[in-house]
């Protein structure tokens, strides 16, 4: 499937641990204008060789055929995967899509991304700034348009500051604190711990074993916020200090010149469900985000990681794409 690019289809793919989208769209001016949107809860699974590339083409290929043909049929120009792991687990993927989707529909022009990317894309287009990504983990990324900066995404041992996984492991600790008599507890706390997973000395064993324990760890963060909401002094100091995490990240990625001096300035968007908590952490947040980058600018998110997708394949499909490529976060086929 070939033709121009006022007369055929780019295709925008979001995988990760929420599922798998695809849309289909139009180029258009090179944002891409969206036609259809199909979405599985079920995420492409992850192996020994990494992201399933098979399981992935398996599910791509028949979704986006069945959208062409309700769309009244065309090429597809570009194809723009972003996928959590890509990084790091997305050799098969590199290997296997281009020669899968060239056969398939003769594209040619595919990108592969990191979903941090396409958050970036996402939130931002394709101007120079700066985007944290957070939701259970946390990542933030800035670019220059000539490289990427990349700050935290370590997962939740190592990093993922100020995440939901973050905030949700303070609220236990502290938790187990006031369980245990020691300073630093939070009775407000151990009570909404207790509502949610019964038994404060039952939770080691019902949290350790867990292969989606970063996951487990989040979904207490709306707790810790519901009790700072709640006048909870130890869950308002959990979230002022994840925001602080959040900030320093955010000024890491900064493009250079843009954290101050003189007429310095800059974007920074946040992007994710993470957000969502609201004031007792934004307000920490742009405290100490105006402390660290007081030139800088917050603007509101555009779109997500799936409408990011589809900005680098339809900017990709017209020859305009000026994000830059990198081999582990941003790598072309054209």
């Amino acid at each position: 499937m070939t033709g121009a690019a006022g007369e055929g289809f780019v295709v925008g793919v979001d995988s990760g641990g929420s599922g798998l989208r695809v849309a289909l769209a139009r180029p258009g001016d090179g944002s891409g204008t969206v036609l259809e949107t199909q979405a599985s809860k079920e995420p492409v699974p992850t192996g020994p060789g990494g992201i399933d590339a098979g399981q992935l083409l398996g599910r791509l290929l028949p979704t986006v055929d069945a959208m062409v043909v309700r769309a009244g049929g065309g090429s597809v120009l570009a194809v723009a995967v972003g996928a959590a792991g890509m990084a790091t687990l997305g050799d098969r993927l590199r290997a296997e899509l281009p020669g899968a989707l060239g056969a398939a529909w003769g594209v040619r022009r595919l990108a592969l991304a990191a979903d941090a990317v396409t958050a970036y894309a996402g939130a931002l287009g394709q101007r120079p700034g700066a985007v944290v990504a957070g939701g259970t983990g946390l990542i933030a990324l800035g670019t220059d348009l000539s490289g990427w900066r990349r700050a935290d995404g370590w997962g939740h041992l190592l990093g993922d500051c100020g995440s939901g996984a973050w905030i949700g492991r303070a609220g236990l600790e502290a938790a187990m604190r006031a369980h245990d008599g020691r300073r630093g507890g939070s009775t407000a706390l151990l009570a909404r711990a207790e509502a949610r997973f019964g038994p404060a000395d039952g939770l080691p064993a019902a949290l350790y074993p867990r292969t989606d324990r970063p996951a487990v760890l989040a979904s207490f963060a709306p707790d810790v916020a519901a009790a700072a909401g709640s006048g909870d002094p130890v869950a308002g100091g959990i979230l002022a200090g994840a925001g602080r995490h959040i900030a320093e990240a955010a000024a890491a990625v900064l493009p250079d010149g843009s954290a101050g001096g003189a007429g310095a300035g800059g974007e920074v968007a946040f992007t994710g469900g993470l957000f969502r908590i609201g004031e007792p952490l934004l307000g920490p947040l742009r405290a100490e985000l105006g402390t660290l980058a007081p030139a800088v600018r917050e603007v509101p998110a555009a779109g997500d990681p799936l409408a990011g997708a589809v900005t680098i394949a339809a900017a990709l499909a017209r020859g305009t794409l000026r994000l830059p490529e990198d081999p582990r976060l941003l790598q072309l086929t054209r």
